[in-house]
């Protein structure tokens, strides 16, 4: 080997080309269709196109026509794996927010009529329309009712007792069931009550608690009154048969006496009759009901020389809802 001259080291170094600077960094995007598990290769700028690594799974058409051409194959190859990536997610976001809104309990689906239905373009859904006209119905039959059951309630039944006629009335020494003397009492009378329904649109089912008959705070008689239906705008008179048989006095009928039992004067007993009525309205079949009670409280007198006639209790009678 002989050293080269200067001549020739200069020839050389003139026809040589300059030297090119260094490439910048090729990088290979993954396509988003592929496993996330691929891993993106990246060529650094020391390498040349034919050592670079390619995609696995990318296959170009002009791969081979750029592949003198690094910076080319680069720049193409990057800007459609991005391309294809932002059109992955936005496809995959789309139907990602279409199903959370199908199977949310608070959706479309669930609803039946959304806002986004009713903002469209488009014609007006029918089930919006059904759902509307279910909320309509709802609201108009509720607000109906309540003027039905508001307008039942300035139609109370008039009641009021109409005479008292009273039997018989005796009181005599006996026995207890236990075999304890006492005075006993037997005493049989009848309750008129008259009943009227002012109602223009509807009848009302009339029912009645025990008509009771007290001495002070004895009870002697008790009568059960049939609960019966009224119709709209009639009335009726009901009879009620109330007494009581051997019933024992204790010591708390020591101020009763009667004629039978001394044989003196007509006895004279001051007598207290209460019940309580209870009036049912079905306005509207069993959905408007209206409810009504009245109490009733006379004070009575017993004059046994007046036995089977009758007492009219006008003023002697309270009533209060």
């Amino acid at each position: 080997m002989h050293a080269k001259t200067d001549s020739e080291v200069t020839s050389l170094a003139a026809s040589s080309p300059p030297r090119s600077p260094p490439r910048r960094p090729i990088y290979y995007v993954m396509s988003p269709t592929h496993s996330h598990h691929d891993v993106d290769r990246v060529s650094l700028g020391g390498s040349s196109p034919g050592a670079s690594p390619l995609h696995p799974h990318y296959h170009h058409p002009h791969h081979h026509r750029y592949a003198s051409s690094p910076i080319h194959h680069s720049r193409e190859s990057s800007t459609t794996r991005l391309s294809a990536s932002l059109k992955y997610t936005s496809s995959s976001w789309r139907k990602l927010h279409n199903h959370s809104e199908g199977h949310h309990p608070g959706g479309a689906a669930s609803s039946g009529c959304s806002d986004s239905d009713v903002e469209d373009d488009g014609p007006i859904p029918v089930r919006c329309y059904v759902v509307w006209f279910v909320l309509g119905f709802i609201l108009l039959f509720t607000l109906f009712s309540l003027i039905l059951w508001g307008a039942s309630k300035s139609y109370k039944p008039d009641i009021f007792v109409k005479g008292v006629v009273f039997r018989s009335y005796d009181i005599h020494a006996g026995t207890d069931l236990t075999g304890v003397p006492t005075k006993m009492l037997s005493i049989n009378s009848t309750v008129r009550i008259a009943f009227r329904n002012p109602a223009t649109f509807f009848g009302v089912h009339l029912s009645s608690t025990p008509l009771e008959i007290y001495f002070s705070d004895l009870k002697i008689a008790t009568g059960y009154m049939k609960e019966f239906y009224q119709s709209r705008k009639s009335g009726r008179t009901v009879a009620v048969a109330v007494g009581g048989s051997q019933v024992p006095l204790y010591g708390g009928g020591t101020g009763l006496r009667s004629r039978t039992e001394d044989g003196g004067a007509p006895a004279v007993v001051p007598l207290e009759l209460s019940f309580t009525v209870r009036a049912r309205a079905y306005v509207l079949g069993h959905l408007v009901r209206s409810k009504f009670y009245r109490h009733v409280r006379c004070s009575l007198s017993l004059r046994e020389d007046r036995l089977d006639k009758p007492l009219r209790p006008a003023h002697a009678c309270h009533y209060h809802d």
